[in-house]
């Protein structure tokens, strides 16, 4: 009975694969976890004691939904200095996540044609089933770059958004200035929406990042927290771009998710302002442990940027190298829950050395075989 009361909507959202690898996942007994986007640094504390204040001080209730004029402002003032667009107005989020889901819920209509590049972030074909998009899937393969002639190609009078993501999850890879340049200006000769998702822009190791904001003033920018600073349960976000389609999203968050959560907003004032350069810095050392330790019996695209590798396997499909790894209790996901493809699997970095050393001796055993 129940069965005919669920929507196509959720039907059409299958997150199937991401659940068995899970609950396989919790079978095991102190695995070797290398497969959470989840920072492994704890909070810094002037971030935690901000939020505690909060709570103490009673700002326990909603806030405005666009979010605190003090985090607002704050993130409006490194904006104009950034970029100095007249029109680009900021507002706070419930997460990266949710600030994509109001992005699109306010700009697609069902039917329109929104761009994404595979490998892609595995929420991006659930965001558009919700907003009745249909997403045109351009391959990476195998450096994880952007061929803006490709990109030129797919465009359609149907096309209403170009969805990009650097430094991207799971591949790492942060496109060169060029490509970069190329497809902001490409966006803005057809009129094409660029929602650009920023969440790992401050996981950049090899040169300084870049936002297809610097040559496309119409750039709808999705951005975050919680990976820069290890709070990703405490969900806060943000969204910058044109004054018009920021107006909406917020329209849309007042009956969605009303407003971020109130308490976070106050630590993500302590936040802005955190130097990050040595959590940074040891990430890239992170990377560059695992790059060294897989680079023998692993073929991969050297990651620019977030902290994941997504190397090809070395034998059988993605699924059945994850299936054999969790048999040595490790950890990994599937390239299959992110792409087309079942030929890659997603390593996250963002874990103890002693860790990422027992992943690689595990990994290498498992290649050889």
């Amino acid at each position: 009975m129940f069965e005919n009361w669920i929507s196509d909507r959720a039907r059409a959202i299958d997150l199937s694969v991401i659940r068995k690898v899970f609950e396989l996942g919790r079978s095991l007994k102190n695995p070797v976890n290398l497969s959470i986007g989840q920072p492994h640094f704890p909070v810094p504390t002037p971030i935690k004691e901000a939020a505690k204040s909060a709570i103490d001080a009673d700002r326990n209730g909603y806030s405005v939904s666009q979010g605190i004029g003090e985090l607002n402002g704050k993130i409006k003032n490194w904006l104009d200095k950034t970029y100095d667009h007249t029109d680009r107005a900021v507002f706070l989020t419930s997460g990266t996540s949710g600030g994509l889901h109001l992005a699109l819920a306010a700009t697609v209509n069902p039917g329109d044609e929104v761009i994404i590049f595979d490998p892609y972030f595995v929420g991006y074909p659930g965001f558009l089933e919700l907003a009745g998009g249909r997403p045109v899937i351009i391959d990476t393969y195998p450096e994880f770059g952007i061929d803006v002639d490709k990109v030129r190609s797919a465009i359609t009078p149907k096309t209403k958004v170009i969805l990009f993501n650097s430094p991207a999850n799971p591949s790492g890879a942060v496109p060169n200035d060029d490509q970069v340049r190329d497809l902001a200006l490409l966006a803005a000769e057809k009129n094409v929406l660029l929602i650009s998702d920023e969440i790992y822009r401050n996981f950049c190791y090899d040169r300084p990042f870049l936002s297809p904001t610097r040559f496309n003033p119409q750039t709808l920018v999705v951005d975050g927290f919680g990976k820069t600073y290890g709070f990703t349960g405490w969900r806060l976000g943000f969204a910058h771009g044109p004054r018009s389609i920021i107006e909406q999203m917020i329209k849309l968050q007042q009956l969605v998710f009303v407003c971020p959560p109130t308490i976070v907003q106050y630590g993500g004032v302590a936040a802005w302002d955190y130097d990050t350069s040595a959590i940074v810095a040891a990430y890239r050392q992170k990377r560059d442990r695992l790059v060294a330790g897989l680079k023998d019996r692993f073929e991969f695209t050297i990651p620019g940027g977030a902290f994941y590798l997504f190397p090809k396997v070395p034998w059988g499909t993605g699924t059945a190298f994850v299936e054999k790894a969790m048999e040595s209790n490790l950890l990994i996901l599937p390239g299959l829950i992110f792409s087309g493809r079942d030929t890659h699997v997603r390593i996250s970095y963002a874990a103890d050395d002693a860790i990422i050393d027992r992943g690689i001796e595990i990994l290498n055993r498992l290649a050889r075989k």
